[in-house]
C-alpha cells in the first residue's frame, strides 16, 4: 500500500486495485480510518476527533488528486499538510 504523504503522525495510503468505492487509509497510532474519496465520509474505522479533523483539512484541499491517482492507478505523493 502506498504512502500518499505524512504529516503530525497521521499516515495517508492507498492500495491500487482496492475494492470499491474510491477511498484511501488514515493511519495515526493503532487507529485506522478508510475515507470516501468523493464524499470525505469514514466508511470504517476511526480516528480520535483532533486526528480525523486533520485528515479531512488535508482530504479537501486534496481530493481530486486523491481521485485522480484512484481512477489512473499511478501512484504520486502529496504534500503534507502544513
Amino acid at each position: 500500500m502506498p504512502e500518499i504523504t505524512r504529516f503530525y503522525g497521521i499516515i495517508i495510503k492507498l492500495f491500487f486495485g482496492d475494492h470499491p468505492p474510491p477511498h484511501f487509509h488514515a493511519m495515526y497510532g493503532e487507529y485506522n480510518a478508510l475515507f470516501n474519496i468523493e464524499t470525505l465520509d469514514i466508511i470504517e474505522g476511526d480516528l480520535p476527533p483532533r486526528a480525523k479533523k486533520l485528515v479531512l483539512e488535508w482530504s479537501a484541499t486534496y481530493q481530486s488528486d486523491l481521485l485522480k491517482i484512484w481512477e489512473t492507478q499511478e501512484f504520486k505523493k502529496l504534500p503534507p499538510l502544513q
